[in-house]
């Protein structure tokens, strides 16, 4: 099935560019044997365990760029795993995506897919929700912002006929260039990937060719990597000079064991100690009057503004209050690329997912004879309630207008007005000359339609052939 899938998937991502493997290339795929030996070994599982690296430096980030512009994400991948864990940039960039997959959804294409997809949608999870989980497609959505590719697969359900989708670790991918193909380095060895296949989902919103390029973890990076050092410098200068140092003062003429007593107590000084001390005895703080720790706070504010800038396209405000509600998202995320974000990944779905679903419930054929669309609607509440009354005062326009034109005799074109306003006509019920005709009657539609040379005054002068009444016949003009 998955051959035929994607031969019809293929017209849907524009496949033109892709070529046959060479012969050197990777025969294995998630359906050969030893893959799935594997993965049954495993528990299901597909990808090898993320190790992760916790501290980074600008030097590292420059290897990442020469991996990833050899085919290799791997470094890049796991930085960017590593600035998740930055509550700044994991808040901002959960707004932009897992704010995003929560807005409501508009289906388009045919009914009966639809009403499948969106079945028990008002009340529960519908079956979309169930084959693409909200959550696994934010990460898709945050792997596409940051790194400008995310990979994941449709992975069979026992007892219904539709898979789910489970987002994989981008770091695993690679790409080879001699071969323009992408690789997941599975626990099976390198696997193809072919997007569209009814297997493989692949999400370059980058672009076709080399979608690392186009995407923002470099600027994220040098961020991250930047603030987590000034961070570090910030908390060692506050170890050694936010404290002050104590001075234990001795009379000139104390003995050595009054004054090594003297300085003990000092050095055990605690909370809420008190010294009672003779004349001569005294105890000072000396404190730091440097102001090295501000060029550090500085680097953080200035790592927290390009990380939100980067992700958002404007500064807002990160102090989790009402800008990461759903109904905020549109304050925090510069629309534009809340559009994009949306668009990007409702064409992967649209191209790789669900023509996957079709397939499996309607049969292969049904991808070119139902298809279905999904996008989420992104317009912000204040242009729906622009929008709103921008329909009611056109509204009032017309009625107003057909009112002052009746004494006049005249009308206004209603439909050229209404579609200058934006407004939505139904389409228009064709209408029939005869609306039922009696089975012996012997006549036909085509029987009772005027011959178009005739004049209107012709067919109102015309004699109709009188048609025996029937109990199931609707009258027609010229009929007794």
């Amino acid at each position: 099935m998955f051959e035929s899938i994607k031969r019809y998937t293929s017209t849907l991502l524009g496949r033109s560019t892709y070529q046959t493997p060479p012969p050197w290339a990777s025969t294995l795929d998630l359906d050969s044997p030893e893959v799935v030996r594997i993965r049954e070994s495993m528990g299901g599982q597909l990808q090898l365990p993320v190790l992760p690296q916790t501290r980074w430096y600008l030097a590292q980030l420059e290897a990442a760029e020469y991996d990833a512009d050899a085919g290799n994400l791997e470094l890049a991948a796991k930085l960017m795993r590593a600035a998740k864990t930055d509550g700044v940039f994991g808040g901002v960039l959960s707004t932009r995506t897992a704010g995003l997959v929560r807005l409501p959804k508009v289906f388009r294409g045919d009914p009966q897919v639809v009403d499948d997809l969106t079945v028990a949608y008002d009340d529960t999870r519908s079956v979309f929700d169930e084959m693409l989980p909200a959550q696994e497609l934010a990460l898709l959505a945050a792997d596409g912002c940051t790194l400008g590719v995310g990979v994941g697969e449709l992975v069979p359900v026992d007892g219904r006929d539709y898979p789910v989708f489970c987002r994989l670790e981008p770091q695993f991918l690679i790409y080879r260039w001699i071969e323009n193909r992408w690789y997941f380095k599975s626990a099976a060895g390198l696997l193809p990937i072919t997007p569209g296949d009814g297997r493989w989902v692949l999400h370059t919103p980058g672009g076709r060719s080399a979608p690392w390029a186009n995407a923002a973890w470099r600027a994220i990076g040098r961020a991250y990597i930047r603030k987590e050092h000034a961070a570090l410098h910030k908390d060692n200068w506050e170890g050694k000079l936010a404290n002050p140092a104590r001075v234990a003062i001795a009379p000139q003429g104390a003995a050595e064991a009054q004054a090594d007593a003297w300085f003990r107590q000092v050095m055990a000084w605690g909370v809420n100690t008190v010294f009672g001390m003779r004349p001569g005895y005294d105890c000072k703080l000396i404190e730091s009057n440097g102001r090295g720790f501000e060029s550090f706070l500085k680097t953080i504010a200035d790592a927290n503004q390009e990380m939100i800038i980067c992700i958002a396209g404007q500064t807002v405000t990160t102090d989790g209050g009402s800008g990461f509600a759903n109904a905020d998202i549109h304050k925090s995320i510069r629309a534009d690329l809340i559009k994009a974000t949306a668009d990007e990944l409702a064409y992967t779905l649209n191209t790789q997912a669900l023509p996957a679903f079709v397939a499996s419930r309607y049969g292969e054929a049904a991808i070119d004879d139902k298809p279905v669309t999904v996008e989420w609607d992104v317009t912000p509440p204040k242009d729906r309630n622009a929008e709103a009354t921008a329909l009611v005062s056109a509204a009032n326009a017309i009625t107003t207008l057909t009112a002052a034109l009746q004494p006049y005799g005249l009308q206004p074109d209603v439909e050229a007005l209404c579609l200058r306003f934006g407004i939505p006509l139904a389409a228009e019920p064709e209408e029939s000359a005869v609306a039922a005709l009696p089975a012996d009657s012997g006549a036909s539609a085509d029987d009772l339609q005027p011959d178009a040379a005739d004049t209107d005054e012709d067919i109102v002068d015309a004699d109709f052939e009188e048609v025996p009444p029937a109990d199931n016949v609707v009258p027609i003009r010229g009929a007794a």
